[in-house]
Protein backbone atom coordinates (compact mmCIF):
# COMPACT_ATOMS: atom_id res chain seq x y z
CA UNK A 1 0.00 0.00 0.00
CA UNK A 2 1.32 3.52 -1.00
CA UNK A 3 2.36 5.52 1.91
CA UNK A 4 0.42 8.87 2.42
CA UNK A 5 2.23 11.88 4.60
CA UNK A 6 -0.52 13.62 7.12
CA UNK A 7 -1.09 16.41 4.52
CA UNK A 8 -2.03 13.82 1.78
CA UNK A 9 -4.92 13.00 3.82
CA UNK A 10 -7.77 14.11 1.26
CA UNK A 11 -5.67 13.00 -1.81
CA UNK A 12 -5.23 9.34 0.16
CA UNK A 13 -9.15 9.12 1.04
CA UNK A 14 -9.55 9.79 -3.09
CA UNK A 15 -7.40 7.44 -4.26
CA UNK A 16 -8.87 4.94 -1.51
CA UNK A 17 -12.57 4.89 -3.38
CA UNK A 18 -10.83 4.69 -6.93
CA UNK A 19 -9.15 1.46 -5.33
CA UNK A 20 -12.33 0.28 -3.88
CA UNK A 21 -14.69 0.71 -6.98
CA UNK A 22 -11.27 -0.82 -9.04
CA UNK A 23 -12.38 -3.80 -6.42
CA UNK A 24 -16.42 -3.33 -7.18
CA UNK A 25 -15.59 -3.60 -10.96
CA UNK A 26 -13.11 -6.98 -10.40
CA UNK A 27 -15.69 -8.78 -8.04
CA UNK A 28 -19.32 -7.82 -10.27
CA UNK A 29 -17.89 -6.68 -13.22
CA UNK A 30 -20.38 -3.22 -12.94
CA UNK A 31 -18.93 -0.89 -15.78
CA UNK A 32 -17.79 2.35 -13.11
CA UNK A 33 -15.12 3.48 -15.54
CA UNK A 34 -16.92 6.77 -16.17
CA UNK A 35 -17.04 7.21 -11.91
CA UNK A 36 -13.34 6.18 -11.61
CA UNK A 37 -12.36 8.45 -14.33
CA UNK A 38 -13.88 11.45 -12.47
CA UNK A 39 -12.54 10.70 -9.15
CA UNK A 40 -9.65 10.46 -10.51
CA UNK A 41 -9.53 13.66 -12.31
CA UNK A 42 -10.16 15.02 -9.08
CA UNK A 43 -7.37 13.04 -7.31
CA UNK A 44 -4.86 14.93 -9.71
CA UNK A 45 -6.38 18.18 -9.32
CA UNK A 46 -6.07 17.92 -5.59
CA UNK A 47 -2.68 16.77 -6.16
CA UNK A 48 -1.43 19.54 -8.39
CA UNK A 49 -3.15 22.15 -6.02
CA UNK A 50 -1.60 20.59 -2.58
CA UNK A 51 1.85 20.76 -3.86
CA UNK A 52 2.00 23.67 -5.93
CA UNK A 53 1.81 25.25 -2.74
CA UNK A 54 3.96 22.88 0.21
CA UNK A 55 5.37 24.97 2.97
CA UNK A 56 8.93 24.15 3.66
CA UNK A 57 8.05 21.77 6.28
CA UNK A 58 5.73 19.83 4.33
CA UNK A 59 8.71 19.80 1.35
CA UNK A 60 10.82 18.32 4.89
CA UNK A 61 8.35 15.19 5.12
CA UNK A 62 8.34 14.62 1.16
CA UNK A 63 12.20 14.63 1.38
CA UNK A 64 11.87 12.12 3.81
CA UNK A 65 9.22 9.74 2.76
CA UNK A 66 10.15 6.16 3.48
CA UNK A 67 9.27 5.51 -0.48
CA UNK A 68 11.24 7.90 -2.33
CA UNK A 69 14.53 6.62 -4.65
CA UNK A 70 17.33 6.03 -2.50
CA UNK A 71 20.96 6.46 -3.38
CA UNK A 72 21.17 2.60 -4.22
CA UNK A 73 18.44 2.89 -6.12
CA UNK A 74 19.97 5.75 -8.18
CA UNK A 75 23.19 3.63 -8.53
CA UNK A 76 21.18 0.38 -10.17
CA UNK A 77 19.56 2.81 -12.42
CA UNK A 78 22.49 5.02 -13.61
CA UNK A 79 25.52 3.63 -12.81
CA UNK A 80 26.50 0.31 -15.19
CA UNK A 81 29.72 -2.14 -14.14
CA UNK A 82 28.91 -1.35 -10.16
CA UNK A 83 31.80 -2.58 -8.11
CA UNK A 84 31.29 -1.65 -4.52
CA UNK A 85 34.44 -0.33 -2.37
CA UNK A 86 34.38 -0.97 1.05
CA UNK A 87 36.42 0.17 4.54
CA UNK A 88 38.10 3.35 5.20
CA UNK A 89 41.17 1.02 5.86
CA UNK A 90 41.80 2.32 9.69
CA UNK A 91 38.78 0.93 10.94
CA UNK A 92 35.83 -0.46 9.61
CA UNK A 93 33.58 -0.17 6.79
CA UNK A 94 30.61 2.05 7.40
CA UNK A 95 27.19 0.89 5.55
CA UNK A 96 26.10 4.54 6.00
CA UNK A 97 28.29 5.65 2.99
CA UNK A 98 28.32 3.61 0.02
CA UNK A 99 30.87 4.10 -2.86
CA UNK A 100 32.48 1.86 -6.03
CA UNK A 101 33.74 2.41 -9.22
CA UNK A 102 31.04 2.10 -12.33
CA UNK A 103 30.42 4.02 -15.42
CA UNK A 104 27.83 7.06 -15.97
CA UNK A 105 26.97 7.28 -20.00
CA UNK A 106 30.07 4.91 -21.05
CA UNK A 107 32.42 6.88 -19.20
CA UNK A 108 34.17 5.74 -15.80
CA UNK A 109 33.51 7.33 -12.91
CA UNK A 110 33.54 6.95 -8.85
CA UNK A 111 30.33 7.05 -7.02
CA UNK A 112 29.63 7.84 -3.48
CA UNK A 113 26.38 7.96 -1.52
CA UNK A 114 24.47 8.45 1.75
CA UNK A 115 21.84 5.53 1.98
CA UNK A 116 19.23 5.21 4.28
CA UNK A 117 17.52 1.72 3.41
CA UNK A 118 14.08 0.86 2.85
CA UNK A 119 13.12 -1.95 5.40
CA UNK A 120 13.69 -2.25 8.99
CA UNK A 121 16.45 -4.62 7.94
CA UNK A 122 18.20 -2.40 5.95
CA UNK A 123 17.49 0.95 8.09
CA UNK A 124 19.50 -0.96 10.57
CA UNK A 125 22.47 -2.01 8.46
CA UNK A 126 22.86 1.28 6.93
CA UNK A 127 22.22 3.26 10.33
CA UNK A 128 19.12 5.08 8.43
CA UNK A 129 21.86 6.82 6.56
CA UNK A 130 24.11 8.63 9.20
CA UNK A 131 27.88 7.92 8.90
CA UNK A 132 30.07 7.17 11.45
CA UNK A 133 33.94 8.74 11.04
CA UNK A 134 34.69 5.71 9.05
CA UNK A 135 32.40 6.38 6.62
CA UNK A 136 33.31 9.92 5.88
CA UNK A 137 36.70 8.06 5.79
CA UNK A 138 35.67 6.21 3.19
CA UNK A 139 34.45 8.84 1.52
CA UNK A 140 37.65 10.80 1.57
CA UNK A 141 39.70 7.35 0.12
CA UNK A 142 37.16 7.08 -2.49
CA UNK A 143 37.91 10.90 -3.81
CA UNK A 144 41.46 10.21 -3.74
CA UNK A 145 41.55 7.60 -5.74
CA UNK A 146 39.70 9.40 -8.26
CA UNK A 147 41.78 12.13 -8.28
CA UNK A 148 45.19 9.58 -8.91
CA UNK A 149 43.11 7.74 -11.39
CA UNK A 150 41.38 10.72 -13.12
CA UNK A 151 37.77 9.42 -12.73
CA UNK A 152 34.95 12.18 -12.49
CA UNK A 153 33.24 11.53 -8.83
CA UNK A 154 29.35 11.74 -8.56
CA UNK A 155 27.74 11.35 -5.26
CA UNK A 156 24.14 11.14 -4.11
CA UNK A 157 23.33 12.82 -0.96
CA UNK A 158 20.37 11.75 1.59
CA UNK A 159 21.18 12.14 5.46
CA UNK A 160 19.90 13.84 8.38
CA UNK A 161 23.03 14.32 9.73
CA UNK A 162 26.43 12.10 10.98
CA UNK A 163 25.75 9.90 13.36
CA UNK A 164 26.20 11.80 17.15
CA UNK A 165 26.72 9.01 19.20
CA UNK A 166 29.83 9.14 21.51
CA UNK A 167 31.45 6.23 19.88
CA UNK A 168 31.52 8.31 16.45
CA UNK A 169 33.12 12.03 18.42
CA UNK A 170 35.51 9.39 19.85
CA UNK A 171 36.48 8.84 16.92
CA UNK A 172 36.95 12.04 15.45
CA UNK A 173 33.52 12.66 13.61
CA UNK A 174 34.62 16.36 13.20
CA UNK A 175 37.82 15.65 12.05
CA UNK A 176 36.65 13.06 9.15
CA UNK A 177 33.96 15.61 7.93
CA UNK A 178 36.29 18.06 7.78
CA UNK A 179 38.72 15.83 6.08
CA UNK A 180 36.23 14.51 3.18
CA UNK A 181 35.31 18.51 2.73
CA UNK A 182 38.54 19.31 2.35
CA UNK A 183 39.03 16.14 -0.48
CA UNK A 184 36.28 17.05 -2.51
CA UNK A 185 37.37 20.45 -2.68
CA UNK A 186 40.59 19.28 -3.39
CA UNK A 187 39.90 16.99 -5.92
CA UNK A 188 41.27 17.19 -9.35
CA UNK A 189 38.64 15.56 -11.05
CA UNK A 190 34.85 16.93 -12.31
CA UNK A 191 32.52 16.36 -9.21
CA UNK A 192 28.70 16.26 -9.27
CA UNK A 193 26.35 15.94 -6.60
CA UNK A 194 22.77 15.50 -6.19
CA UNK A 195 20.50 16.24 -3.18
CA UNK A 196 18.32 13.58 -3.56
CA UNK A 197 16.23 13.45 -0.21
CA UNK A 198 17.75 15.42 3.03
CA UNK A 199 20.85 17.27 3.09
CA UNK A 200 21.28 17.79 6.54
CA UNK A 201 24.49 19.66 8.10
CA UNK A 202 27.86 18.96 8.00
CA UNK A 203 27.35 15.21 7.00
CA UNK A 204 26.14 16.02 3.87
CA UNK A 205 28.49 18.70 2.70
CA UNK A 206 31.05 16.36 2.99
CA UNK A 207 29.68 14.33 -0.03
CA UNK A 208 28.10 17.61 -1.96
CA UNK A 209 31.52 20.09 -1.55
CA UNK A 210 30.97 19.78 -5.70
CA UNK A 211 31.79 22.05 -9.04
CA UNK A 212 28.03 21.42 -9.03
CA UNK A 213 25.58 20.70 -6.99
CA UNK A 214 21.90 19.54 -8.08
CA UNK A 215 18.75 19.55 -5.64
CA UNK A 216 15.68 17.67 -6.26
CA UNK A 217 12.54 20.19 -6.52
CA UNK A 218 11.62 18.46 -2.85
CA UNK A 219 14.65 18.05 -1.46
CA UNK A 220 15.87 20.15 1.86
CA UNK A 221 19.69 21.28 2.39
CA UNK A 222 20.27 22.71 5.72
CA UNK A 223 22.96 23.33 8.36
CA UNK A 224 20.73 21.51 10.93
CA UNK A 225 17.31 19.44 10.99
CA UNK A 226 13.70 21.78 11.64
CA UNK A 227 13.57 19.21 14.96
CA UNK A 228 17.18 20.40 15.73
CA UNK A 229 16.85 23.97 15.24
CA UNK A 230 13.70 24.29 16.97
CA UNK A 231 15.12 22.08 20.02
CA UNK A 232 17.56 24.56 20.38
CA UNK A 233 16.20 27.97 19.44
CA UNK A 234 12.89 27.06 21.41
CA UNK A 235 13.66 24.17 23.67
CA UNK A 236 10.72 22.57 21.60
CA UNK A 237 10.55 20.05 18.84
CA UNK A 238 7.02 20.45 18.05
CA UNK A 239 8.38 23.71 16.72
CA UNK A 240 9.94 22.01 13.45
CA UNK A 241 7.71 23.63 10.90
CA UNK A 242 8.06 27.44 12.29
CA UNK A 243 12.28 26.72 11.69
CA UNK A 244 11.83 24.93 8.82
CA UNK A 245 10.50 28.34 7.77
CA UNK A 246 13.31 30.09 8.91
CA UNK A 247 16.13 28.11 7.85
CA UNK A 248 15.46 28.61 4.38
CA UNK A 249 16.11 24.84 3.31
CA UNK A 250 13.99 24.15 0.26
CA UNK A 251 15.44 23.66 -3.49
CA UNK A 252 13.58 27.19 -4.36
CA UNK A 253 15.18 28.94 -1.82
CA UNK A 254 18.67 27.65 -2.11
CA UNK A 255 18.58 28.22 -6.03
CA UNK A 256 17.82 31.98 -4.94
CA UNK A 257 20.73 31.95 -2.78
CA UNK A 258 23.06 29.88 -5.55
CA UNK A 259 24.18 27.74 -2.94
CA UNK A 260 23.22 24.73 -5.32
CA UNK A 261 23.62 25.27 -9.12
CA UNK A 262 20.33 23.38 -10.35
CA UNK A 263 16.79 22.43 -8.86
CA UNK A 264 15.61 18.75 -10.96
CA UNK A 265 11.52 18.90 -10.69
CA UNK A 266 10.21 15.66 -9.49
CA UNK A 267 6.94 14.10 -10.60
CA UNK A 268 3.46 15.60 -9.55
CA UNK A 269 3.47 14.05 -6.29
CA UNK A 270 7.04 13.69 -5.81
CA UNK A 271 9.80 11.13 -6.39
CA UNK A 272 8.11 8.46 -4.35
CA UNK A 273 5.11 8.26 -7.52
CA UNK A 274 6.94 7.58 -10.02
CA UNK A 275 10.58 7.03 -9.04
CA UNK A 276 12.19 5.48 -12.92
CA UNK A 277 11.00 8.92 -14.53
CA UNK A 278 12.69 10.90 -11.54
CA UNK A 279 16.13 8.69 -11.41
CA UNK A 280 15.95 8.95 -15.66
CA UNK A 281 15.65 12.83 -15.28
CA UNK A 282 18.49 12.74 -12.76
CA UNK A 283 20.83 11.35 -14.75
CA UNK A 284 20.00 13.08 -17.99
CA UNK A 285 21.17 16.37 -15.50
CA UNK A 286 24.10 15.07 -13.75
CA UNK A 287 25.34 14.48 -17.62
CA UNK A 288 24.44 17.79 -18.78
CA UNK A 289 26.33 19.28 -15.86
CA UNK A 290 29.40 16.54 -15.78
CA UNK A 291 30.12 16.72 -19.65
CA UNK A 292 31.04 20.00 -20.29
CA UNK A 293 33.60 19.86 -17.41
CA UNK A 294 35.67 16.80 -18.46
CA UNK A 295 37.04 19.30 -20.82
CA UNK A 296 38.93 21.28 -18.12
CA UNK A 297 42.31 20.35 -16.69
CA UNK A 298 42.32 19.46 -12.99
CA UNK A 299 44.59 22.72 -11.96
CA UNK A 300 41.35 24.71 -13.25
CA UNK A 301 38.84 22.65 -11.54
CA UNK A 302 40.41 22.84 -8.12
CA UNK A 303 40.81 26.94 -8.50
CA UNK A 304 36.74 27.20 -10.19
CA UNK A 305 35.60 25.20 -7.23
CA UNK A 306 37.61 27.13 -4.44
CA UNK A 307 35.95 30.54 -6.02
CA UNK A 308 33.26 29.23 -6.01
CA UNK A 309 32.82 28.56 -2.33
CA UNK A 310 34.41 31.00 -1.49
CA UNK A 311 32.20 33.19 -2.98
CA UNK A 312 29.24 32.03 -1.11
CA UNK A 313 30.97 33.48 2.05
CA UNK A 314 31.40 36.81 0.15
CA UNK A 315 28.00 37.04 -0.13
CA UNK A 316 26.81 37.01 2.97
CA UNK A 317 25.17 33.16 3.07
CA UNK A 318 26.89 30.71 4.32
Amino acid sequence: MRHFLEFEKPIAELEGKIEELRRTTDAGGIDVADEVGKLRDKAEALLRQTYAKLSPWQKTLVARHPERPKALDYVRTLITDWTPLAGDRAFADDAAVVAGLGRFRGHAVAVLGTEKGRDTESRVKHNFGMARPEGYRKARRIMEMAGRFGLPIVSFVDTAGAFPGIEAEARGQAEAIARSIEAGLDAPVPFVATIIGEGGSGGAIALAAADRVLMLEHAVYSVISPEGCASILWRDAAQAATAAEALRLTAEDLRKLNLVDAVVPEPLGGAHREPEKMMEAVGDKVWSLLEPLLQLDGATLRARRREKFLEMGRAGVM
